[in-house]
C-alpha cells in the first residue's frame, strides 16, 4: 500500500511526528529507519536533560510546550517519560556570563517561566553543595527543569503511533512513493545539518551525589554534570571537527577529569569508568536551532535540533504535524523555517543558552 506520509528517520522526532499526525486523524503513515531497531541512532545516546532556560524566544516556547506535554505524557501516550523536575543550575565565573543569564531570564520571564531566578554564589552552593569552585560569582536556577528518559519517550511514541495504525519499518532505506516525505533523519538529514560529536564521561557506580541533584552547568565553558542511574555523567562541549566520528577521545576524558577534580572535589576519588563512556551525534544547523518546515511542495523537514531534540520532541512533533496537515500551529515557529538562512535571517542567540 502506498503511504500518504512517509517519515524518513525513526528516532524520537520522527516517532513523535508520526504519533501526532495519527492522533490528528491522518492515515497511511509509514516510518522507515535504516537501523535494525528503535533507538539505534542518536536518541539512545542522549543524556536526558530537559530545560526551558534558553536565550531565544522560540526555544523557550518549544520547551514550555514540551513541558506541558511531558507532564501529561502518561495520560496521553500511556507511557512514563521519566520526567523528574530536579532543576537546572547555571553558574558563572564572569560578569559577562551573569549578564548573559540575566538577558536570557528576561525572555524566559516574559514568556511565563516565572520560577527561573538569578542566584548568588552562596545560593548555588546551597542548591548543589557539591560545587567546590571558589571562582563562581553566581548563576541562574530553575527548579521546573530536570531530566527525561529518551528511550521511554521514543518507545511511548512508537507504541502510541502503532496503536493508531502507523507502520514502522526498520533496516531499510527504500522509500515508497508518497504524497509527503518528512525528513526526520537527525544528524543524517543534510540540507545544512551537520553531525557533531558530543562525548560523555561516566563514573563508576557511586552514592557520592544524590539522584535529585540538579543538572549543574558552568556557562563560561560549558562543563556540566548530573547523576543518572547511580553514576555521575561528566560533560564538556569541546569543538571536534564536524563529522560522523563517535570514537571516544582519551585526551578529552583526561580534560574532563581535570575539570571535575577542580570543581567537584567530592568526586576526586571516584574513578571514571572508561569502558562505559560514550559519544553520540548532535545535529547542528548554522544558528544552532532546528529547521521545521517545507523544503518544497512535497518535502518537509524537522531536523537540526542541535542537542535539544529529545527534550523538544513533544513540541516539534505537534507543530510539525499541524503544519503538514495545514493547521494553525500551537506556537509560532516561523523563525525555524528552513529558508531563513538563504533569506539572511538566522536566529541570533547564545550558543550555550
Amino acid at each position: 500500500m502506498q503511504p500518504d506520509v512517509l517519515i524518513v528517520g525513526g528516532g524520537v522526532i520522527g516517532a513523535s511526528i508520526a504519533y501526532h499526525l495519527a492522533a490528528r486523524g491522518a492515515r497511511d503513515i509509514v516510518v522507515i529507519d535504516r537501523n535494525n531497531e528503535p533507538g539505534a541512532g542518536s536518541t539512545a545516546r542522549a543524556t536526558g536533560g530537559f530545560r526551558a532556560q534558553f536565550s531565544t524566544e522560540v526555544n523557550v516556547r518549544l520547551s514550555l510546550l514540551s513541558r506541558e506535554k511531558l507532564l501529561r505524557f502518561k495520560e496521553e501516550i500511556g507511557a512514563d517519560p521519566g520526567f523528574a523536575q530536579h532543576g537546572y543550575l547555571f553558574v558563572s565565573r564572569s560578569e559577562a556570563g551573569l549578564d548573559a543569564l540575566r538577558q536570557a531570564q528576561a525572555i524566559q520571564h516574559e514568556l511565563g517561566l516565572h520560577d527561573a531566578r538569578m542566584i548568588t554564589a552562596s545560593d548555588a552552593r546551597a542548591i548543589n553543595p557539591a560545587i567546590g569552585d571558589d571562582a563562581i560569582l553566581g548563576g541562574a536556577h530553575c527548579p521546573s527543569d530536570g531530566f527525561i528518559r529518551a528511550m521511554q519517550i521514543l518507545r511511548g511514541y512508537i507504541d502510541a503511533a502503532t496503536r493508531r495504525g502507523v507502520r514502522f519499518m526498520y533496516g531499510t532505506e527504500e522509500r515508497p512513493q508518497s504524497r509527503v516525505v518528512v525528513n526526520a533523519c537527525g544528524a543524517w538529514a543534510s540540507h545544512g545539518v551537520q553531525p557533531l560529536r558530543r562525548q560523555v564521561a561516566t563514573t563508576i557506580p557511586t552514592n557520592a551525589l544524590p539522584q535529585s541533584m540538579p543538572m549543574t552547568i558552568w556557562i563560561d565553558d560549558g562543563y556540566h554534570f548530573r547523576v543518572r542511574d547511580d553514576r555521575v555523567l561528566l560533560l564538556w562541549p569541546d569543538q571536534p571537527p564536524y563529522g560522523f566520528d563517535t570514537a571516544i577521545d582519551d585526551a578529552w576524558i583526561d580534560r574532563v577529569r581535570a575539570f571535575t577534580d577542580e570543581r567537584v572535589p567530592t568526586l576526586r576519588d571516584v574513578p571514571i569508568d572508561r569502558a562505559k563512556c560514550w559519544a553520540g551525534l548532535y545535529e547542528m544547523t548554522p544558528d544552532k536551532h532546528p529547521m521545521i518546515g517545507w523544503l518544497d511542495e512535497r518535502t518537509f523537514i524537522a531536523a537540526g535540533a542541535s542537542g535539544h531534540g529529545v527534550m523538544h520532541s513533544p513540541a516539534i512533533g505537534e507543530v510539525a504535524a499541524q503544519m503538514i496537515l495545514g493547521e494553525p500551529t500551537t506556537i509560532d515557529v516561523h523563525a525555524l523555517r528552513p529558508s531563513r538562512f538563504e533569506e539572511g535571517e538566522p536566529i541570533e542567540g547564545s550558543v550555550l543558552l
